[in-house]
């Protein structure tokens, strides 16, 4: 059995596969309340909602013995980090520059999933990063690879860059060993981040991420986090794109990951401009497009303030007066980066007569200090 649900895993384009037995990771309950108690999880309260069936398969499905954990690779094209020089452009995650992924893993651990049942005549259940499975510990308990410094799941065979996907089933599989730690001595992962996410080895501050603060987070960015954000307009690749381990990474095979043309450099001017409907229309099929055209458009302002570039100075302008206060305090910040100090004190007084949103008003009283 074994032998043919790796060949089928393969047939269906995952990279990996690995077993752990459903109760393989009795850990995780504890270090995920702990994890919450100190709030580090920020907005993201469906992390305390479903807590119970997170830390625990049992809870989520009873009757389940066996985890399947799959992997797909979306190795990059180039070097995600050579983008963060070209100021007037936008950094995306390298995993959101295509096809949403949910979307093709889903399909084919579906695939598998039902060749597995028919063929052994068990049930099973298929899960995608947005369903309650901590999928990262349950492939170090499957032998995939092993949680880094970071606290992302590194592969000798695909580096960093790779999606999971699991297989919940009631049928008794043999387990893999889990994957040991070969980070080392290396702390590269940890010394690169911007904004200090990683209060220590093994451990995340989600509030402090970038990933989360351009994806999660709904609200205004911290001020003391807009600079060391840069030109990353959605998602992070920083910690993972240093890991040494990449080394042994490749090119994607599935065409659906390699990146859209437009969105490997896209000008930061020209997603400014985007309203609601161009938004949506040129992020369709794409995960950018379940944030919003507001929350985008405020990382895209961030940027433009970062950038140094007079010549971005109309794009934020344009978006002073919209009607989203997420947009008009974020290019409020924009042009003060950018020098327009002079004329944003002389607005100020006026802008604050008529401006209700309180964290609006309190970008133009830093003009007014």
């Amino acid at each position: 059995m074994r032998a043919a649900l790796v060949a089928r895993a393969k047939e269906a384009g995952f990279d990996d596969i690995g077993i752990a037995r459903a109760d393989a990771r009795t850990d995780l309950p504890e270090k995920l309340r702990n994890w919450l108690a100190l709030g580090r999880h920020g907005e993201m309260g469906w992390m305390e909602e479903t807590a119970a069936r997170r830390a625990d398969p049992l809870t989520l499905w009873p009757d389940a013995k066996s985890v399947i954990m799959l992997a797909m690779n979306y190795g990059p094209d180039s070097d995600p980090l050579a983008l963060l020089e070209q100021r007037d452009r936008a950094a995306i995650s390298v995993y959101a520059r295509n096809r949403d992924y949910h979307d093709l893993v889903k399909k084919r651990l579906k695939q598998v999933a039902r060749w597995l049942a028919e063929t052994s005549g068990a049930e099973v259940k298929v899960f995608v990063d947005t369903a309650p499975v901590m999928e990262k510990p349950f492939a170090e308990a499957a032998g995939l690879g092993w949680q880094g410094k970071h606290t992302n799941l590194v592969s000798r065979e695909l580096g960093s860059w790779f999606f999971l996907g699991a297989i919940f089933t009631t049928l008794a599989l043999d387990a893999d060993k889990r994957h040991e730690d070969r980070c080392g001595e290396c702390r590269r992962c940890l010394d690169i981040c911007p904004t200090g996410a990683f209060p220590a080895p093994y451990e995340l501050d989600a509030r402090r991420c970038i990933s989360y603060l351009t994806i999660e987070h709904k609200g205004h960015v911290p001020r003391e986090f807009r600079k060391p954000m840069g030109n990353r307009i959605y998602g992070c690749d920083d910690c993972l794109a240093v890991c040494p381990w990449n080394k042994f990474a490749s090119r994607a095979r599935e065409e659906a990951f390699h990146s859209r043309a437009e969105l490997e450099a896209p000008l930061l001017a020209e997603l400014a401009s985007f309203d609601d409907a161009g938004f949506r229309a040129f992020f369709s099929g794409s995960p950018i497009k379940r944030i919003g055209r507001d929350r985008f458009l405020r990382n895209v302002l961030i940027a433009i303030g970062n950038s140094g570039d007079a010549d971005l100075r109309p794009a934020a302008w344009a978006l002073l007066d919209d009607a989203s206060p997420l947009l008009r305090a974020a290019a409020i910040w924009a042009l003060g980066e950018l020098g327009e100090e002079a004329t944003l004190r002389a607005r100020a007084s006026r802008a604050l007569e008529s401006e209700e949103d309180e964290d609006v008003r309190a970008e133009w009283r830093y003009f007014l200090r």
